[in-house]
């Protein structure tokens, strides 16, 4: 018989719940004071873009796993055809992101 039953489960569950709460409390009484336009906000929505440019590229350029096994040019096409949808459609992420994997989709499935 295990020392770890239901009740204890119970609590372990109350417990996380409560703790996320507590932080997420936290969070929206300290965002109120935040200046979205300051030099700290700017500087780490930069990095996060940076940061998600870098890892695209890797994985545009030098992926791993299946996805090497893709050629160069249906990554890269793949991905000019999803930026070309995004910017023909006004901005919208989801016609460009749902272009890009459709088109990529095709071409590997065509290609082999």
């Amino acid at each position: 018989m295990s020392a770890f039953g239901p009740t204890a489960a119970a609590l372990v569950v109350a417990a996380s719940v409560g703790a996320t709460f507590l932080w997420r409390g936290i969070g929206v009484i300290l965002a109120r004071r935040l200046d979205t336009k300051g030099a700290v906000f700017r500087w780490f929505s930069f990095a996060s873009f940076a940061v998600l440019a870098g890892l695209l590229s890797r994985l545009l350029i030098l992926p791993t796993g299946d996805l090497a096994t893709i050629g160069l040019e249906v990554r890269l096409g793949a991905a000019v055809v999803g930026v070309a949808a995004f910017y023909l459609s006004r901005r919208n992420l989801l016609v460009g992101v749902a272009s890009g994997t459709l088109s990529f989709a095709l071409a590997a499935g065509a290609l082999g």
